[in-house]
């Protein structure tokens, strides 16, 4: 199972998104069965599916002795998840409290990170996209990733 592609959706008004049929199609395979968490990160939403949220909440766990910093994040990531099921539409409900984290009003961009997907503000996304990526071969190259064309 994998998200991948980028996909541009609105929210109704009772804050509803229609997530893409591949995004569907992925989380309704075993063995997630479409049970799926939602949690906050990066100025946006990430949708994990469950067996996969588990391990990290499971490795999250494990920590002892953890800085305040990691102690914060940890409250963002894990006080900021929300288990999931679509509805017989193939909608997903979004609470205020994930649409004012995300900045989500009325546009959003489903987006496909491998594992996981992300839900963006469509303003936000575009931001995000239109910075420089020149230096980011670098970093790649550094992690054992050869991303040449």
């Amino acid at each position: 199972m994998r998200f991948r592609g980028q996909f541009y959706r609105s929210l109704d008004a009772k804050g509803r998104l229609v997530l893409p049929a591949e995004i569907r199609d992925a989380l309704a395979a075993p063995p997630i069965n479409g049970a799926f968490v939602l949690t906050t990160y990066d100025g946006c939403l990430v949708g994990y599916p469950a067996p996969l949220w588990l391990e990290l909440e499971g490795r999250f766990s494990r920590l002892r002795n953890s800085s305040r910093k990691l102690r914060d994040f940890r409250r963002l990531v894990l006080g900021g998840a929300e288990d999931q099921l679509l509805d017989a539409q193939g909608r997903l409900r979004l609470s205020r409290p994930h649409m004012e984290y995300a900045g989500l009003d009325r546009e959003a961009v489903v987006v496909g990170q491998g594992e996981t997907f992300e839900i963006w503000d469509q303003a936000r996304f575009k931001t995000l996209l239109s910075q420089d990526f020149d230096d980011v071969a670098d970093e790649l190259a550094e992690s054992g990733i050869d991303f040449s064309f």
